[in-house]
């Protein structure tokens, strides 16, 4: 297997991947780690992820629990907020967390360190893929030497990013869903107590909409979108700077303030016509751009690695049919495009419309909580469930517990359900299975959990009309029901 980009999404996939035993190799046209921060949070299901790679204490540690996220008018008036548990939530962890991505990188690093069967290469630059029958053909060159080399794949992960030259050997192209706006992105280190609201902020002002987080205990991040003439060259300095933040530093004097980073991105809504040819397979930015809105970008590839890593694992050691591959593309396009969607949105309700867009958004931002799915992920961060699949037998008229993911409840002591699951298909259910069918969970090499009268995971089965549900090592439930499934 080669992976082709080493950020967090290929980190994690060869992660998965070789806690599996499939051996990986990671081509990183960089030397090492990016220096610079982009990705700033992730939710609890995506921090759970996070946990299954091993990293549960080390993440931990160079995170802040957030409270949630306010959107503001441009006199500071909160219009409304949808706050977050910053305590332990279903899945074991804070609903949102603030971080900085090159630390999160690191720790990725150290921890895929661990495991033999993969490696890491840096000054790689891939430079063509070329498939066959039997596999796929990688040609790279070394960025120190200039010596061009080329190794054979099962498969390839592109993880490369929104430029990705594995979306290009595949003749994917990048579907435009409407949403281009440039944005200055500056992050600012400061000893000084800025004494905000510990969540995000999202500022609604018609001449310059904006975007305020605490990612660290002495680092700041602000976005704001760029006008028409400006460029990130005109904001480097902390004089000019300083009028754009200072409705959030106060009377703090410049000197205190440090400008780690000033530059200008592009946010972009768009979805690759096609995540797979054949071997080749799509991750990431790759296949998707999410504007940062609601804080979904790196968490969607996180969501393709752990999705697919399973999968292929299962394709390797031969409990899998190659053709369940498919369920892929099926699955994570369909969840990715609702959270672009989503953000598509949040963001033109933050930016749209000048001063009627203004007065508009003081009439609705107070019933936002009234627009389908925006509550569920600011208030309680649960992301859609997946399409219908192979792998997600979802009746079309009833609503159902499948495609969404098995809480990672507490099961006794510290133990939850992932660290029993332990990347293996999961039995749930409420009923003392016969010896008969335990004898035949166990042959098969599920996990059986029984879900005890009073549980959290026995009040989620009863909350979705279900007595058993099949889980599958991703915690995502494959299918629910009455009566255990029974098997050929």
């Amino acid at each position: 297997m080669v992976i082709v980009g080493a950020g967090p999404t290929g980190l994690t996939a060869a992660t998965l991947l070789a806690q599996y035993g499939v051996e990986c190799l990671i081509l990183e046209r960089w030397e090492s780690i990016y220096p610079q921060p982009r990705a700033v949070a992730l939710d609890d299901e995506v921090h759970r992820i996070l946990a299954r790679l091993g990293l549960r204490d080390e993440f931990a540690a160079i995170s802040r629990p957030h409270l949630g996220l306010r959107l503001l008018d441009r006199d500071m008036r909160v219009l409304a907020e949808f706050r977050r548990d910053v305590a332990e939530g279903r899945h074991g962890y804070p609903q949102g967390s603030l971080f900085d991505q090159p630390e999160l990188e690191a720790i990725l690093r150290r921890n895929l360190a661990r495991y033999p069967t993969a490696t890491l290469r840096g000054n790689a630059e891939v430079t063509a893929l070329v498939q066959d029958a039997d596999g796929v053909r990688v040609e790279f060159t070394d960025n120190a030497t200039g010596e061009h080399e080329s190794v054979r794949a099962a498969y390839v992960l592109g993880c490369d990013g929104a430029n990705s030259l594995t979306r290009a050997s595949i003749c994917a192209t990048m579907q435009d869903l409407g949403f281009t706006q440039r944005w200055l992105v500056i992050d600012v280190v400061t000893e000084a107590n800025l004494d905000q609201w510990e969540g995000v902020h999202q500022f609604s002002d018609p001449a310059r909409a904006g975007t305020y987080m605490r990612v660290g205990k002495t680092r700041y991040r602000w976005e704001f979108q760029l006008l028409p003439g400006e460029t990130a060259d005109d904001y480097r300095d902390m004089t000019r700077l300083h009028p754009l933040i200072s409705r959030w530093t106060g009377n703090i004097p410049l000197a205190e303030l440090e400008v780690i980073r000033a530059a200008e991105y592009t946010f972009r809504a768009q979805l690759a016509d096609r995540w797979r040819d054949r071997r080749i397979f799509l991750l990431g930015d790759a296949a998707h751009l999410t504007p940062p809105f609601i804080g979904q970008g790196m968490c969607a590839g996180l969501r393709d690695a752990m999705n697919l890593a399973w999968k292929l694992a299962g394709v390797f050691d031969g409990t899998l049919p190659e053709a369940l591959l498919d369920t892929y593309e099926i699955e994570r396009k369909h969840h990715a495009r609702a959270m672009i969607k989503l953000a598509k949105f949040i963001g033109t309700a933050m930016t749209a419309g000048g001063e009627v867009g203004n007065i508009i958004r003081r009439a609705v931002a107070p019933r936002l909580h009234l627009v389908p799915g925006l509550t569920d992920l600011a208030t309680d961060s649960q992301t859609p469930p997946l399409q219908r699949s192979d792998l997600v037998i979802r009746p079309r008229l009833r609503r159902t517990l499948a495609g969404r993911l098995c809480p990672n409840a507490i099961l006794d002591g510290d133990r939850r359900f992932d660290d029993v699951a332990s990347g293996r298909f999961a039995i749930v259910t409420s009923h003392e299975p016969s010896a008969t069918e335990r004898a035949d969970i166990e042959r098969r090499g599920a996990a059986l959990i029984t879900a005890e009268p009073g549980s959290q995971l026995h009040q989620w089965l009863r909350t979705g009309g279900a007595r058993v549900a099949v889980v599958r090592p991703d915690g995502t439930v494959l299918s629910a029901g009455r009566q255990l499934p029974t098997c050929d």
